[in-house]
């Protein structure tokens, strides 16, 4: 059978099984719009920016373990796409980005809308590809579906020059995977490193088990709770990897980190044995690496990148391999050896006696009003109101530690939020893309103000597909992380980071065709999030105004160690 390149691109992704796309056209993709045109496998979303159709399937793949997909023109509609590529890069997101290029013979003539799509994307996705050649096009593709979804996930560029996807050619589906000789992840632990982390465990008196969002990429929550439940020590998620481990069972000491619970943060301190599990040790889970380096421990590193293993945190033994895999051979090793070597269990209640002493400082307290709104109680009361079964994203600051401090993600795949790259303006496409992929689910945007207004545009792409998240705006005025830095190390010089030129979020939730709520009053928050959440066919922006000076505790300080932590505005 013979095709032009773009009707290729619509046959490979629906031999893919993809259900949508998210896309905006221009001249170099008119092609492959042509061919979308005539097909009926898969739905095209038109969003109102590109960055905006990245963000959308970024957390259409983050809620649904599929890969998502996005389509954009050459020139600006690359470069506007570069946010959300990098966003999806950072997190380890499975995602194929297709992007038009002028025709090959432009190429390098500063023709009309062209840039270097390859060079511009090469630091932030996992892979990239120019298609020279039409016969390339089909298994091009397929290898990008391969490398974004196997080993350590990410996104995938493919360019294609608009000659490309007029040139015909013959097509001839895929019998199997494709073979790269390049590329071939391992999967299944070593046993000998798996065998020197069992024995590592069965001595330990103090064990701590430290994970991340590898752990949800793996789908791996199962195997998790089956090990943390076997080991019998605390468990921590990261921002990434909230909801692997239920955030309402007792084993659990909430999230590490800059704002992380005092309880999680001195255990991680103070174990003889920690098993990290598909996590990093990033700059914001464990402060000063040589802070964290004080405490002689024995650190286990499971994780399928072997670049993250020993990057920032020397580990005493590297585990290599998919975590999924590699808890099941672990699990198994462990019963085998602990019939025969006993775990301390003595060490152990010990162990848990130390870290109810730390979470008896409930440092998540707060102290609630009468008169103001505290956004803290607003996410709570979500939390109650949802039964906390909803899925969440959230844009970046104040809010979102606050969602992930306050909403008990039990779940895993419902927390969506950028955390390594940490973009403003991600949560209401993000809230798109989640219910593209679960339109029967109950989806909420947690933003504030300022993220918000990034890509609040996309209020018109809800309406057209009749999009119908909540939106709760955490409305403080301030730009509410950097007001809190700050006060905090700037002596309260607050440059540029007041909003004092906000619209009536009522009056343009309206404007674009969606209910409004402005909400002041501490007494009238739970009324407004149950009368929105029964209005289930329309998308509801919740305007909270809420206390200005209500800040993010705990909190370690850039480039303190864990324990040196601020508790509240007392340890100032």
């Amino acid at each position: 059978m013979e095709l032009n390149g773009a009707d290729i691109v619509t046959r490979v992704l629906a031999d893919e099984g993809v259900e949508h796309v998210f896309g905006y056209p221009g001249g170099a993709v008119l092609y492959i719009y042509d061919a979308i045109y005539k097909q009926d496998k898969f739905k095209h979303i038109l969003v109102r920016h590109e960055q905006a159709a990245v963000h959308a399937a970024d957390a259409y793949s983050r809620s649904s373990n599929k890969v998502g997909v996005c389509l954009v023109t050459s020139g600006p509609g690359v470069t506007n796409a570069v946010t959300g590529i990098a966003t999806a890069y950072m997190d380890s997101i499975p995602m194929v980005i297709i992007s038009g290029q002028v025709p090959t013979h432009a190429i390098g003539e500063d023709a009309f809308q062209e840039c270097d799509t390859v060079g511009i994307t090469r630091p932030c996705v996992k892979h990239n590809f120019l298609v020279r050649d039409v016969k390339d096009l089909a298994d091009t593709l397929r290898k990008a579906f391969y490398i974004a979804r196997t080993g350590r996930p990410g996104p995938v560029l493919v360019d294609i020059p608009k000659d490309i996807s007029f040139a015909h050619c013959k097509y001839t589906p895929a019998k199997s995977e494709p073979v790269m000789r390049s590329y071939a992840p391992v999967v299944k632990g070593h046993q000998g490193q798996i065998k020197k982390a069992v024995q590592m465990l069965l001595q330990a008196e103090r064990p701590m088990i430290y994970t991340g969002g590898g752990v949800i990429l793996s789908d791996a929550s199962p195997e998790l709770h089956q090990f943390v439940r076997m080991i019998g020590a605390p468990c921590t998620n990261t921002l990434m990897g909230l909801g692997a481990y239920p955030a309402t069972d007792k084993q659990f000491v909430g999230m590490p980190g800059m704002h992380g619970t005092y309880e999680a943060n001195m255990a991680m301190q103070h174990c003889d044995v920690l098993i990290a599990v598909g996590a990093r040790f990033d700059d914001r889970v464990i402060g000063n690496p040589k802070h964290f380096a004080q405490n002689p421990r024995k650190i286990i590193h499971i994780d399928i990148d072997p670049s993250s293993i020993s990057k920032r945190v020397k580990v005493d033994v590297p585990i290599v391999g998919n975590v999924k895999d590699v808890l099941t051979e672990l699990m198994a090793q462990y019963q085998a050896a602990a019939a025969e070597t006993r775990p301390n269990t003595e060490a152990l209640a010990k162990w848990w006696q130390q870290v109810e002493v730390w979470r008896s400082k409930e440092c998540m307290k707060f102290a609630d009003s009468t008169e103001l709104i505290k956004p803290q109680s607003v996410v709570q009361k979500l939390w109650e109101v949802t039964g906390g079964d909803a899925f969440i994203t959230s844009d970046v600051g104040q809010h979102q530690m606050w969602a992930a401090q306050y909403y008990g993600f039990d779940k895993p795949r419902r927390w969506i939020n950028s955390g390594g790259l940490g973009t403003m303006g991600v949560g209401l496409p993000y809230a798109m893309g989640v219910q593209m992929a679960n339109p029967d689910a109950t989806v909420a945007c947690i933003t504030g103000e300022g993220s918000i207004q990034m890509n609040i545009q996309e209020l018109s792409t809800c309406r057209q597909y009749h999009l119908t998240p909540k939106i709760i705006c955490l409305n403080n005025r301030f730009l509410g992380m950097v007001r809190q830095w700050q006060q905090i190390d700037y002596s309260s010089r607050y440059s540029e980071s007041y909003m004092d030129a906000l619209p009536d979020f009522v009056k343009l939730a309206e404007a674009y065709g969606h209910v409004g709520m402005r909400i002041e009053k501490p007494a009238d928050v739970d009324g407004a999030l149950r009368e929105a959440f029964k209005l289930k066919d329309r998308l509801v922006f919740m305007d909270f105004i809420t206390d200005q000076s209500e800040n993010v505790w705990p909190m370690v300080k850039a480039g303190k160690g864990l324990t040196e932590m601020l508790l509240g505005s007392e340890d100032l």
